[in-house]
């Protein structure tokens, strides 16, 4: 059985407001991401369009990819959070820039709320 390794980087935020969760776990030859949001490390509020937050989640999970020994072309798995579908336009456009030709499964729901006024979250498994 393989161990598991709690990631941590400066470079994307801390886990929401102290809650129990790691920014991800590398076990067993993938990395493991919690979610995402559009929330620049340091910062408490979120802010922009639906392009802009996803920007900005790519560039979270890009920090924490590599802090792992991964990256954003190591992706195999993607679920998406959207407050609404209406979004999903926006969301797909800077997500199909970020993820190269090789695309990783997804799962895209539509949920009712997310922290901090959030428009998206993603979360993400990757191979290491």
């Amino acid at each position: 059985m393989s161990s598991s390794i709690v990631i941590r980087t400066e470079d994307a935020p801390a886990p929401f407001q102290g809650a129990p969760y790691s920014q991800a776990i590398k076990t067993g030859g993938f990395v493991f991401v919690s979610g995402q949001l559009g929330l620049k490390p340091g910062e408490t509020e979120i802010a922009g369009t639906i392009q802009d937050q996803t920007a900005q989640i790519f560039r979270n999970l890009e920090a924490i990819l590599e802090a792992a020994g991964s990256g954003l072309d190591r992706i195999v798995k993607t679920t998406v959070f959207l407050v609404n579908l209406g979004d999903f336009q926006g969301m797909n456009e800077v997500y199909a820039q970020n993820v190269g030709d090789d695309r990783p499964a997804r799962s895209t729901v539509e949920i009712g709320t997310l922290p901090s006024g959030a428009l998206v979250e993603i979360e993400a498994i990757a191979t290491v």
